[in-house]
């Protein structure tokens, strides 16, 4: 009967390690993933600032560049692949 109660221990033992170690690893990722996308925001939104200084305001828009046909076709397919 020791013999199972040490077998239990150590499976508990075994077991709150193992899943405390995976929570802190999870939490790790976590915070170096949100930091990394912090990060990069900052530079898109520095380089996005400079390449807004260095265009013509004479460029086109995505709306502007298509036309009502090409609309048309991608609405349809749209609805197609919806089902509707």
């Amino acid at each position: 009967m020791e013999q199972q109660t040490e077998l239990i221990v150590e499976a508990l033992n075994l077991t709150l390690f193992g899943m405390g170690f995976v929570f802190l690893f999870l939490t790790l990722l976590v915070f170096v993933t949100k930091t990394m996308s912090f990060i990069i925001q900052k530079i898109n939104k520095r380089q996005s600032s400079q390449d807004d200084d260095n265009h013509d305001d004479g460029n086109l828009s995505l709306k502007d560049e298509l036309d009502e046909e090409t609309k048309f076709v991608i609405e349809q397919a749209i609805k197609m692949h919806r089902g509707a």
